[in-house]
């Protein structure tokens, strides 16, 4: 036993060593970092892909293409690389003269992380580096709860419960229809947007119905319930002012945000969801999913990303072989598979060091969207 485990731990070596039995490709550039960082980075630093470049282009040709604005939402499983490939395409569009923000729903932000970078606060930053204008924005979902929480005083506990317990929606609807509306955001033409795992995502996608069917209820209860109580006064001969509709006009106004976010999201002209997710059984799954709840949404849905996937390789790396064949497995699924195979298959590189900052993410981007 001990020496089979010696002999994986040499394969591992090999592996993690990147040995000539893996195909790569090798660049170098500067990592640099933003003032929040003490030390900035000043080391070249030399990052290869050990998996082939992207084998099935991603048509950024089309993409890029028009300056009218356009919506593109990364989304998927967590863990599989979704703030890195949206923070890479961001990149791209921003070098191909897209001024572009990009836009993190995700409550674990990462956006700071990838650019090495601090954007919280949850305002605009200028990412610096990029040939056009680049913003980030991690959004902060406490403004919108503070708001939903005053629309909802004086409602009982069974009625709200469900709606406070959806907040993250809310502050996400809140953003996107200031990307959209407000002049302060006219510039831009590109708009990425790396949101939250899948199961958050479904939610916002069907916030809206939800919204109606609560809220809107409520709202209807209340009004009957308010005239009754005035029927009932008046016979009395009682004199009652007429109550403040504030609450009741708040929850409206976020259902109608709700709404048209919903209708932006599907909108195929300006919109697209593109999935992302790794080479595992588990994920093309959850993948597969995502799709069909996209399509019953009728969110427009064109490109997959598949992330970290390893090359073929020599029969001295057997871990590397056994890797490979596993990754291979699932790439097939999503071949066979109902909801997958019609999508463009972006096949994503594994690299061995850390995207992180701005010279990273363009050399990423350049492997994968192309």
């Amino acid at each position: 036993m001990r020496t089979a485990a010696v002999a994986f731990l040499k394969q591992c070596k090999n592996y993690y060593h990147f040995k000539p039995c893996l195909l790569e490709t090798t660049r170098s550039f500067f990592l640099s970092s933003a003032s929040v960082y003490p030390k900035p980075f000043t080391t070249p630093l030399q990052v290869r892909s050990i998996a082939a470049e992207a084998e099935n282009v991603a048509g950024f040709d089309e993409m890029v293409a028009g300056t009218h604005r356009k919506y593109y939402m990364l989304g998927g499983k967590g863990g599989v690389g979704k703030t890195t490939c949206a923070a890479s395409l961001a990149v791209k569009f921003a070098n191909n003269g897209h001024p572009t923000v990009v836009v993190s729903t995700d409550p674990a932000h990462s956006l700071s992380d990838s650019f090495a970078q601090d954007l919280t606060g949850g305002h605009l930053v200028p990412v610096q580096g990029v040939e056009s204008p680049l913003f980030a924005l991690e959004i902060n979902p406490e403004k919108t709860r503070e708001e939903f929480r005053s629309a909802s005083q004086g409602r009982s506990e069974n009625e709200v419960r469900d709606v406070i317990s959806s907040m993250g929606l809310g502050m996400l609807a809140d953003q996107v229809l200031q990307l959209f509306e407000s002049q302060e955001y006219s510039m831009f033409t590109r708009i990425v947007f790396d949101t939250a795992p899948t199961g958050h995502t479904l939610r916002l996608l069907s916030f809206p119905d939800f919204m109606d069917a609560s809220i809107g209820k409520m709202m209807k209860i209340k009004k009957k319930l308010a005239s009754a109580s005035l029927a009932v006064k008046s016979l009395l001969g009682k004199v009652e002012k007429p109550q403040d509709a504030s609450e009741s006009d708040k929850l409206e106004r976020l259902k109608e945000r709700m709404t048209k976010v919903r209708d932006l999201f599907r909108n195929s002209v300006t919109t697209e969801f593109i999935i992302v997710t790794i080479p595992t059984g588990m994920a093309i799954s959850e993948s597969s999913r995502l799709k069909a709840s996209l399509s019953k949404e009728h969110v427009p849905v064109q490109r997959l990303v598949v992330n970290q996937v390893l090359p073929p390789s020599s029969p001295d790396c057997k871990f590397c072989a056994v890797k490979r064949k596993d990754q291979m497995r699932a790439i097939k699924m999503i071949q066979n598979d109902r909801e997958l195979a019609s999508l463009r298959l972006i096949q994503a590189p594994l690299v061995d060091a850390e995207i992180r900052g701005v010279p990273a993410l363009k050399f990423m981007g350049d492997m994968v969207w192309r």
